[in-house]
């Protein structure tokens, strides 16, 4: 794959285990801690793909997703998070996030990357 990615993840351990995962099929990997930081970063890199946190310090994933979706309406917004909550999953959709993935579960955006 030529893609670029852009993950979103305060967590330095987890960003850094999402990016070894992924470097073998994407070009270009871009990372920031925070969804402030991620519209900056989204503007400038343009990724074919976001893996967005949801809890984060200054704005959260929700936030984010609104904000690049109202702007880039056709970014690919994948949550990754540790909330396995249905009301967060609506909430996320409705915002513009292509899926909703727990970390646990990291496998399941091969499949969600493939069907794109």
């Amino acid at each position: 794959m030529n893609a670029t990615l852009l993950i979103v993840e305060d967590n330095v351990k987890m960003r850094n285990l999402i990016k070894d995962m992924f470097a073998p099929i994407f070009k270009n990997i871009y990372e920031c801690d925070d969804g402030s930081k991620a519209l900056k970063s989204y503007a400038l890199s343009k990724p074919e793909w976001v893996f967005m946190d949801l809890k984060m310090k200054e704005m959260d994933g929700i936030a984010a997703t609104k904000e690049i979706i109202s702007k880039y309406p056709d970014a690919k917004i994948l949550i990754v998070t540790d909330f396995n909550d249905d009301e967060l999953r609506k909430v996320a959709a409705r915002n513009g996030a292509i899926d909703y993935v727990l970390k646990e579960n990291l496998e399941e955006i091969f499949k969600i990357i493939n069907k794109q």
